[in-house]
């Protein structure tokens, strides 16, 4: 059963999802508006925006709820998206895309979001699973009724006061719609180029192949042939 008729109530019909199907959609996460573009929460809008550009594509179609740019990365077709609401309420422009582009299933989906846990700058891919606290994947979920799309989460780090971590609502939100440092930017802005060479990697061949590559500890690449937010 696509996804499509899962998302227009067909969910009592069997499905096979055996199998690894082929990246179509690349979905990145932020805020809109010029005075977010350069917070940490739009991390997910940058690598959107850098891979687009990369692969000379552009976010000709506009809608209500998404911009779109479509094209190929090494001779795979692919649509790029960013959501033009607001982060935590993702999931409505990602249901219209999932109904434009006729996706057969959750895996043809990809994901990219700023992600508060992981360290600044570490990049980490998942194949599927719960939004672990960022809650524009969560609505994603919700909205699409499955946790079984890849995911690329980029880290922004989480806020400290006197050197520990703080969960402290307030501060979390300023940490995130916040500009980072500029030693940060420059963290990001490597995370960001990694980011899109997992990307690249995962659409031609494989999530898995793309976790098995790029989810290392130690910052090095394996060479080919060889991985609550406001």
């Amino acid at each position: 059963m696509s996804l499509v008729r899962r998302l227009l109530g067909h969910a009592d019909e069997q499905t096979e999802d055996d199998g690894e199907y082929r990246i179509r959609l690349i979905v990145g996460i932020g805020n809109p508006g010029n005075e977010y573009a350069n917070t940490r929460r739009n991390v997910g809008f940058w690598v959107a925006n850098r891979l687009a550009r990369k692969h000379g594509m552009e976010f000709k179609t506009k809608t209500g709820s998404y911009l779109l740019a479509e094209g190929d990365i090494d001779g795979r077709t692919v649509a790029i998206a960013k959501p033009r609401t607001f982060v935590n309420a993702s999931g409505g422009a990602v249901v219209h895309l999932i109904r434009r582009l006729k996706l057969d299933h959750a895996q043809e989906m990809l994901v990219v979001s700023d992600h508060i846990d992981l360290p600044t700058g570490k990049v980490r891919l998942r194949r599927k699973g719960g939004g672990g606290g960022q809650k524009g994947i969560t609505d994603i979920i919700n909205k699409t009724k499955t946790d079984e799309f890849p995911r690329v989460r980029v880290g922004i780090g989480r806020p400290t006061v006197d050197g520990e971590p703080t969960w402290a609502p307030d501060m979390v939100a300023d940490w995130v719609l916040s500009d980072p440092t500029p030693s940060e930017r420059e963290l990001l802005d490597a995370a960001v180029s990694r980011a899109i060479e997992a990307i690249e990697c995962a659409v031609r061949d494989g999530i898995d192949a793309a976790m098995n590559r790029y989810n290392r500890d130690d910052g090095e690449v394996e060479p080919r042939g060889g991985e609550q937010l406001p």
